[in-house]
């Protein structure tokens, strides 16, 4: 089972990435999918395929390396680095993915600018102005 779940967020990710289209990964998510967000922040399927669509245009170009994978029983984590052409901004990407009936029905999503990374591992502290 781990690793049928881990094969369904690959391929779901790949044609995503490959095509740039919601279109491809729409039939992996189940149709009462919610995404979280830090906070308390949730989407719908459709609320969150259509934020990922309206990202697709600004965000055109964007590269994804992909570098761990990793599923436990209905769960499964990617670890990746994006960031825009011609140098633009880096973000460090976790994502977990709850699998049920061969489908992704839940998703969460931490972003981080890898430019932030310093200040964020003191983050505790006051800010220095």
């Amino acid at each position: 089972m781990t690793t049928e779940n881990k094969s369904i967020v690959q391929r779901a990710l790949a044609g995503l990435i490959e095509t740039g289209d919601v279109d491809a990964l729409a039939p992996f998510l189940s149709d009462d999918f919610i995404h979280h967000r830090p906070g308390t922040t949730t989407s719908t399927k459709s609320e969150w395929l259509a934020a990922v669509d309206a990202a697709l245009v600004p965000l055109a170009g964007i590269q994804v390396e992909i570098h761990q994978v990793l599923a436990d029983g209905d769960h499964v984590v990617v670890y990746s680095r994006r960031w825009l052409p011609d140098a633009g901004p880096e973000i460090a990407v976790v994502d977990i993915w709850r699998i049920g009936d061969g489908l992704i029905v839940e998703g969460w999503e931490i972003i981080e600018p890898v430019a932030q990374v310093a200040a964020n591992l003191v983050w505790w502290e006051p800010a220095q102005h």
